[in-house]
């Protein structure tokens, strides 16, 4: 799916980047941390005025301002897909939030690590240690998993895998 083909609805998204070699990076006000090579899964919203688009494109395209956490592991890795569920698609708002749900679940995994905590929870009411999770072994179907954790059919979960 192409960035241009998305309707401007609010809803969650997940990106996954790759790291391949250790990376030593300053996150904000979180202070500085080592990210060894993996993969990363980001979860996070789109609640505001450009929808998911206007999110996905920032993350995609790269940021010309490091304002969220992500954004600094978005310059310094290779995106390699982002993953989306429109609000619209849920039949109930997520309580906890989407993002929360996703990034506790793929916490849980047998692989994964939390490589910065807070990154991208600082507003999290949730509980979530973060809103990434570092995965050393990449799960075979992310689409899937994610539309599980969401109760959507897979389906549901779209891909932008192009500009």
């Amino acid at each position: 799916m192409n960035l241009d083909d998305i309707l401007r609805l609010p809803g969650s998204y997940a990106l996954l980047l790759r790291i391949d070699r250790s990376l030593d990076l300053s996150i904000g006000r979180l202070g500085a941390f080592t990210f060894p090579p993996a993969h990363y899964l980001y979860f996070g919203s789109a609640w505001g005025p450009g929808g998911l688009p206007a999110r996905l494109h920032r993350h995609i395209l790269g940021a010309s301002r490091l304002h969220w956490h992500i954004d600094t592991l978005c310059a310094a890795g290779e995106l390699e897909i982002a993953y989306f569920l429109p609000d619209s698609c849920r039949s109930a708002q997520p309580v906890p939030r989407l993002e929360c749900l996703w990034s506790q679940a793929f916490a849980s995994l047998g692989t994964a690590f939390i490589p910065a905590p807070g990154f991208g929870s600082s507003d999290c009411r949730q509980g979530c240690e973060a809103h990434l999770v570092g995965l050393t072994v990449r799960p075979a179907s992310i689409a899937v998993a994610l539309a599980q954790y969401a109760e959507v059919r897979a389906a549901a979960i779209q891909a932008v895998t192009s500009l």
